[in-house]
């Protein structure tokens, strides 16, 4: 499996971006007339109470973000516009964490998407990290837990233990590499999304992403992500029924493909790399 030369190099339609550092931490994203357009999408339901920590943290620079709203019977949408005058509100057709997603995505307009989650697990000071990747080579970008400088507030023994297992089977079938299978906070080029081919309604749209990044053969790249503990509000995940879900999906992935063999599948990979500014 070649590994991904993270050289800077130009990516068009739409000129140069640069992502600069304090140290080894990205701060902003700067961007020039013609700089690739960076979409943030947000999947929210009954979020009201955590989108005072994230949006604000959001990065100057970005070209939009977008909050899709699962029908939320709380404030979300009211007070999502009032932190944030030029968000854009998509209501949900129907119901998941995926669905909700897919139509966050295809309603995007910018060259770059990045997803992040409305309950503050996923820390958007990271996200110049994640489009500093792309612009260094990559097609698809994600979010790992376990490689130095991630880590996680938000996991239980038994959660860790059922990541491992799943990850462990999607080697075995697909011959990836990653280090982190189950997490939600990722970007990619929008002229990659027709590979993604994106179907699932739940949680496993994380899975479905990052294993059809592998099988669409996209330059994937690892950057290392904290996760902190939900800002406020109820969780919605529901690790049985959701780890069944997951399961049922690498197995749906993996008998689909007909046309391909083991070996011929498994994206370039590379760890993160630092951008000097």
């Amino acid at each position: 499996m070649a590994e991904l030369a993270l050289e800077p190099r130009p990516y068009p339609p739409r000129g140069s971006l640069r992502v600069c550092t304090a140290g080894s931490r990205p701060l902003s994203i700067i961007h020039s007339d013609d700089a690739p357009r960076v979409s943030v999408v947000i999947a929210a339901l009954d979020e009201e109470e955590s989108l005072g920590y994230v949006l604000p943290r959001l990065p100057g620079g970005l070209y939009e973000v977008i909050l899709v709203d699962g029908h939320s019977v709380d404030r979300t949408v009211e007070v999502a516009r009032e932190l944030r005058h030029d968000i854009r509100i998509v209501e949900q057709p129907g119901r998941g964490k995926g669905d909700a997603l897919r139509a966050g995505f295809a309603a995007a307009r910018g060259d770059i998407i990045i997803a992040i989650d409305a309950d503050g697990s996923t820390d958007p000071v990271e996200i110049p990290a994640f489009v500093g990747a792309l612009l260094a080579g990559a097609d698809y970008v994600k979010g790992s837990r376990f490689i130095p400088g991630g880590g996680t507030d938000d996991m239980t023994l038994t959660r860790k233990m059922g990541n491992l297992g799943l990850m462990v089977l999607c080697r075995v079938l697909f011959g990836m590499r990653f280090t982190d299978l189950n997490y939600g906070y990722t970007g990619f080029w929008m002229r990659e999304l027709s590979k993604l081919d994106l179907r699932s309604d739940g949680f496993e749209i994380e899975t479905e992403m990052n294993l059809r990044a592998t099988v669409g053969r996209l330059k994937v790249v690892e950057v290392a992500s904290f996760e902190g503990a939900r800002v406020a509000g109820v969780a919605h995940l529901r690790p049985l029924q959701d780890g069944w879900r997951v399961l049922t999906e690498i197995f749906r992935l993996r008998f689909r493909r007909t046309a391909q063999t083991l070996h011929d599948v498994g994206g370039a990979y590379a760890p993160e790399a630092e951008l000097p500014c």
